[in-house]
């Protein structure tokens, strides 16, 4: 490999150390990413210096074929743009051939979800456990109230944790959320989200007049945190031990898992995408429409019980 092309590698991997101060794991990554690239153009017949866009989009493509992840692909882009502009500004090359070169799209990740029984189990845990008289009650009650009012509203843990004092005078189904950009929205309430509700807010009030507690606090779920409220972190932790309670995984399951539960089995049970967003409160469709991959298989399955040609391939078989 120490022939003239990869000269120019190794000029490039000094310049890197000595005016970029880049770490060795940053230069044994480029000069095993740009050997990769070096053998492939060999094969080729194709000098390293002389690599045109298309023979750089061509080993692109061999990455993809081989099933490199679109992360992986993206760093060898990198270190080829890194190397040719290199090249082109010690005028070793007139053009730089990564210029046209695309990034691999890198496919956006799903959400993780929970199964309706799934969710059903951690409520009848928590359920289960607010109905113990014993100490720690109103605990029990808040968690119970907190899953409810995450599963009827699809609300972000930051909006839920935050919610005032106020929306235990509401005598409504519906409840009115503030999100980001301090923008409003209104969503339902379940029938079990209201009962839910109602028992933790006369469990609290109960509490508060055992403990001559001077001041009511302007929140639902007060904590005795820099904020008053319960922190996030506390109630993701909590559930995740009611989870596991629950006999259920505990790593597949937290705050924001319970708001993608609540969009998708919307959209599988038929809600229109535009009401799930407003629910929701994204200013963007387009986040929303990642629910929709829980519809593939049911729309799979309505297609091929109901196509005629999908019929007709069953009497054929």
């Amino acid at each position: 490999m120490k022939n003239l092309g990869w000269v120019h590698v190794e000029a490039f991997l000094e310049m890197m150390s000595a005016e970029r101060g880049a770490a060795a794991n940053t230069l044994s990554s480029y000069e095993r990413d740009l050997g990769d690239l070096h053998g492939f153009l060999n094969g080729k017949g194709v000098r390293l210096l002389e690599a045109a866009p298309a023979d750089l989009s061509a080993y692109l493509s061999s990455l993809a074929a081989q099933g490199f992840k679109p992360s992986s692909q993206a760093r060898r882009l990198a270190a080829m743009r890194q190397f040719y502009k290199f090249l082109y500004a010690e005028g070793l090359r007139t053009d730089d051939p990564t210029g046209v070169l695309d990034a691999p799209k890198k496919g956006r990740a799903l959400p993780k979800t929970m199964g309706v029984d799934e969710v059903g189990r951690l409520l009848e845990q928590a359920e289960t456990e607010a109905q113990d008289p014993a100490p720690g009650q109103l605990q029990r009650l808040r968690m119970l109230a907190l899953l409810e009012l995450l599963y009827a509203t699809g609300m972000r843990v930051s909006e839920l944790v935050s919610l005032p004092a106020r929306v235990l005078d509401q005598d409504g189904r519906f409840l009115m959320i503030r999100g980001k950009g301090n923008k409003d929205r209104l969503v339902p309430l379940s029938p079990s989200a209201i009962v839910a509700l109602k028992l933790y807010g006369r469990m609290l009030a109960v509490e508060n007049t055992a403990n001559k507690v001077p001041h009511e606090s302007p929140w639902l779920f007060p904590a005795a945190s820099r904020e008053g409220y319960l922190p996030r972190q506390v109630f993701a932790r909590d559930l995740k031990n009611l989870a596991i309670r629950a006999g259920l995984t505990p790593s597949m399951i937290s705050p924001h898992v319970m708001r993608h539960a609540f969009a998708s089995h919307l959209l599988a049970n038929g809600a229109d995408l535009r009401v799930v967003q407003e629910l929701l409160g994204h200013s963007d469709i387009s986040t929303t429409q990642i629910y929709t991959h829980v519809l593939e298989e049911r729309l799979q399955q309505l297609v091929q019980t109901h196509h005629p040609l999908a019929k007709q391939a069953k009497k054929q078989e």
